[in-house]
């Protein structure tokens, strides 16, 4: 996404945050909310639409906001923005991206307690002030510092996706250098942890290019300060605050140093120890005998691991979790990798929430090579999300069969399906009868997110037309930890009723811990993209780095299967639990 897509996007955001807390029309309010998801989604550059004349006829742009778009082209600001801003504290505006906090609590405070500034609203909640007006509580209250610190957390590390997103475009851009031979990203993100402190990227090239490798590196425009621009190494502070760094080395030390700076520190260690048993040395410079310091090797990470006498092991389990001792016996398993997946069991359309037309994303999967999607839009309850009733699913339904027509004769099958709300007393909010005419069912929980959510997630589990559960823990990465939950049981009850469990990639949840107890207990999984847009269907790569990194197989995961397996494991449900045999 271009800066500006992103400045403009946090501006409509921010408009929204501050009419609420303002008390404005809550119609109003979601109509920036929407513009915002919009422009954020957009896969081109708004400048360019706007200069094509495009602008209008995208949905939810009407002629105030395409006003506001044009002004923001023009002068980098919108006046509505600025003059909204001066109405409310600065310190609070930032707190409104705490979860828990928002805009109405931040007035409720801002009225009754006089609250301006972060000092101020820190007090009220710990001296119990907060918590004695109506509708808050000791409880509420309590939620809220949570929130807070998962925020400030959040602030000083990265969400897996975040990282992601900026180091693609960074890598992107550097590959516009000829000089680049070999580029990857290194450190906690190649090994796809949760979450991400710096953005470390490799290059490989010959020396005499180092120089212009790191200019071209420092001139990236999302840089906003250069740390430091060396003959090696540089760092930057991007315009989002967070920081990369670029390493260069020769093409020799390519998988020594690759191997080095992508970690962990724990399995380096382990690495260097059995290498020094058999008298190497290995540094981020190559592999040398410990006597002669001869060089032996390095220019492949391939050629590391074979010198020190074990095979290669994926980047996201180098934990010294007990992938060195397999090494060793060349045991290490075959891990999901992408050319595995054949469909997307999760993903939005402009029914709901999503931003795109079922056309738009049916096109664009076809267009992934995928075998089959299901289009998963939210049901009833989900007012927020404009959740489907009965018959709107009927109608979509409808649709889905016309694009069949046209598309299975290529051999990509759209898949009738929904993302059911999982009630709080563990029922469904669409009755079987509903549910029975679907072709797969995600079934989530969206509220009540505090409790223990195992009795819902295990009768869910009991109908016979859920095949798999959303995001099971309820864990969001900056927003929220996830809610209790006995994940021993809730594995052992997908096991028995065979349903499957998600791979939420933008959630990270499953976590990789609960993924490595899946895969030990042969609990099928799927990996989603839970996609709003089109852009996001091609995270997908990052929903199977997230297995990876949770020793995920092929076996266990659903959407390596073909199409005729995966109504198999629908049918198969069916007839166990329901008596089905359609």
């Amino acid at each position: 996404m271009s800066e500006k897509n992103k400045e403009l996007s946090r501006i409509f955001e921010r408009i929204a945050d501050i009419l609420e807390f303002l008390g404005d029309n809550v119609y109003r309010v979601n109509s920036y909310r929407r513009v915002a998801e919009l422009i954020s989604s957009l896969q081109e550059d708004i400048e360019e639409l706007w200069r094509k004349g495009k602008l209008g006829k995208l949905p939810g742009v009407g002629p105030s906001t395409l006003q506001k778009i044009e002004e923001f082209l023009r002068t980098g600001t919108v006046k509505k923005y600025e003059d909204l801003r001066r109405r409310v504290p600065e310190d609070l505006l930032e707190l409104m991206d705490a979860p828990g906090v928002g805009p109405r609590t931040l007035r409720v405070a801002y009225d009754k307690l006089g609250v301006r500034t972060k000092e101020d609203f820190m007090r009220v909640l710990r001296d119990g002030s907060l918590a004695k007006l109506p509708g808050f509580g000791p409880k509420k209250v309590q939620n809220i510092l949570k929130g807070i610190e998962i925020w400030k957390t959040a602030k000083e590390r990265m969400p897996l996706m975040e990282a992601y997103t900026v180091a693609e475009e960074i890598v992107e851009y550097m590959k516009g250098e000829g000089a680049v031979r070999e580029i990857s990203v290194a450190g906690s993100l190649r090994r796809m942890k949760e979450t991400v402190g710096d953005i470390d990227i490799l290059v490989s090239a010959d020396k005499k290019d180092w120089p212009r490798i790191h200019e071209r590196f420092v001139s990236y425009p999302e840089v906003d300060r250069v740390i430091v621009r060396g003959e090696t190494k540089s760092s930057v502070v991007l315009k989002n605050g967070r920081q990369a760094d670029l390493r260069t080395v020769p093409p020799e030390s390519w998988g020594a140093a690759l191997q080095y700076f992508t970690g962990s520190k724990e399995h380096n260690v382990r690495l260097r120890d059995i290498a020094r048993e058999k008298g190497l040395k290995v540094n981020e410079y190559g592999v040398y005998r410990a006597d002669t310091s001869e060089r032996v090797g390095g220019s492949t990470e391939e050629e590391v691991y074979r010198l020190v006498g074990m095979e290669w092991i994926p980047p996201e389990i180098r934990e010294n979790w007990g992938e060195i001792e397999l090494a060793l016996e060349g045991k290490v398993p075959r891990l999901v990798s992408l050319e595995d997946i054949k469909g997307d069991f999760h993903m939005h359309t402009d029914w709901s929430d999503g931003v795109n037309s079922i056309e738009e994303v049916v096109e664009f999967c076809y267009r992934l090579g995928y075998e089959y999607i299901v289009i998963g839009d939210h049901s009833q309850s989900q007012r927020q999300a404009k959740g489907l009733t009965p018959e709107r699913y009927m109608k979509q339904w409808k649709v889905i069969e016309d694009l069949n027509r046209v598309y299975n004769p290529k051999g990509f099958h759209i898949l009738k399906g929904c993302e059911v709300d999982i009630l709080p007393d563990g029922g469904l909010d669409l009755p079987d009868e509903v549910l029975e005419g679907f072709d797969f069912v995600v079934a989530s929980v969206h509220l009540r997110l505090n409790q223990d959510n195992t009795y819902r997630i295990l009768r869910a589990m009991e109908n016979p037309y859920v095949n798999l559960i959303g995001h099971p823990t309820g864990k969001s990465p900056g927003q929220r930890e996830s809610y209790p939950l006995d994940m021993d049981r809730v594995v052992e009850v997908a096991k028995e009723t065979g349903t499957a469990l998600e791979i939420n990639t933008f959630r990270v949840d499953l976590s990789p811990e609960n993924i490595r107890r899946c895969t030990e207990k042969g609990v099928m999984m799927a990996i989603v993209t839970d996609a709003h847009a089109v852009k996001h269907l091609r995270y997908m790569k990052v929903g199977v780095g997230i297995a990876r990194r949770g020793w995920a197989t092929p076996e266990v995961i659903l959407n390596t299967r073909s199409l005729r397996e995966v109504m198999e494991f629908v049918r198969e449900k069916r007839r166990r639990l329901a008596g089905k045999t359609g």
